[in-house]
Formats: structure tokens, sequence, C-alpha cells
């Protein structure tokens, strides 16, 4: 009942989790890489990907 009684008293205090930005810099996944972005790593599917990303990307530029 010590423990109890003390946050009767004294109250909960929350904390903040610690920040972690030492992944921050890091590509997790290979479709955000530059050369799966652009198709240039060889890959049929990756180029069609690409392509239809630059489709996209100028879809309503005039």
């Amino acid at each position: 009942m010590d423990d109890f009684d003390k946050i009767l008293e004294d109250g909960i205090t929350f904390r903040p989790a610690p920040k972690e930005d030492k992944n921050k810099d890091k590509v997790k996944t290979k479709a955000k890489k530059k050369k799966y972005i652009t198709g240039a790593h060889g890959s049929g599917s990756a180029r069609q990907k690409a392509k239809y990303r630059t489709q996209r990307a100028n879809r309503n530029k005039k």
C-alpha cells in the first residue's frame, strides 16, 4: 500500500519518450532509393514504374 499512498499524495508524472534520430538519414526500403525511382538499375518493372511516375508528374504541367 505504500506505493498506492505515494501515488495518491504526489500524483503520477508522465514523461515524453526519448527522441531517437539515429536512423533519420537511412533509406529503409529499396523503393525510395534513387536508382529504383528512376528505373536505372535494370529491372523492366522499375523502368515501367518510372515511366508512370514521370507521366503523373507531367500530367498537369502546361
